[in-house]
């Protein structure tokens, strides 16, 4: 059987409701920012001039594109809903949970991959950057947004 509680008594047990029409702008506008800084961390450029061809499906990447394009925007959605669940709104304490994040996460795995597969030190330094770079600006807009 589930409890109901009214508003003075969340109040009283520090429960804060969350923001659901904040979140969606946040995951929206950092999902799209972030979007940009994904292309311009691993994007064409970097694509063409610093990794092994071997490395990459051949083909069209359309499919590929058209798969992982929405995943920064999942990553944006989750770290808004757990930076609300932990009451992290401050800009430090959001970055701050950005860097351990990108600590736990995407750096090992970035840098595991790394010593297993052939992949060029730039373009590895490059995604680790944007990994970083994702997490801060959603921290930013999770800091501003619900502040």
């Amino acid at each position: 059987m589930r409890r109901v509680i009214d508003s003075k008594q969340q109040k009283r047990l520090g429960a804060i409701p969350m923001h659901w029409t904040r979140i969606v702008l946040i995951t929206l506008g950092s999902g799209l920012v972030t979007s940009l800084s994904d292309w311009l961390f691993a994007g064409d450029w970097i694509h063409r001039r610093f990794t092994y061809p071997e490395t990459w499906r051949p083909g069209v990447e359309s499919k590929a594109i058209a798969l992982t394009s929405p995943l920064p925007f999942l990553t944006c959605f989750v770290f808004a809903c757990v930076a609300a669940r932990l009451h992290v709104t401050s800009l430090s304490g959001a970055l701050q949970l950005g860097v351990a994040i990108w600590l736990i996460g995407p750096l090992p795995l970035i840098l595991t991959n790394a010593a297993w597969m052939k992949l060029h030190r730039v373009f590895v330094t490059s995604y680790a950057a944007g990994w970083l770079v994702k997490l801060l600006i959603v921290a930013a807009a999770v800091a501003w947004f619900l502040h």
